[in-house]
């Protein structure tokens, strides 16, 4: 897959799924009491798709681990936002740890 596709990916179902937390979830998301956490996965989601197709041309590598850091963490935090299993929130460091890594990378200069 081109690095642009996925950075377009992601933006494009950050985008889906804020609003779906926003209009379809509303009452679930409301019942569990996690629409903050819906928002802080959408929140970081989104940052990282606009950063991504920034590094889909310049630096494909952080691209790719964005990706696994944001469908690990903000897909952790979707899924726990819907079921309340509150022990998914265990899974979510991983993700974010794979987010700073990325721009771990950046502080190195490029190759």
């Amino acid at each position: 897959m081109p690095a642009t596709t996925a950075a377009a990916l992601l933006g494009f179902f950050g985008v889906a799924l804020g609003a779906f937390g926003a209009h379809g979830l509303k009452d679930v998301l409301s019942e569990n009491g996690t629409a903050a956490i819906w928002q802080t996965a959408v929140l970081y989601h989104l940052l990282h798709a606009v950063a991504s197709l920034w590094a889909s041309e310049r630096r494909p590598l952080v691209l790719w681990i964005w990706v696994a850091g944001t469908v690990v963490f903000s897909g952790s935090l979707y899924v726990l936002a819907l079921t309340n299993i509150r022990w998914l929130g265990a899974i979510t460091p991983v993700g974010g740890l794979l987010l700073l890594v990325g721009w771990g990378l950046l502080l190195k200069p490029k190759r």
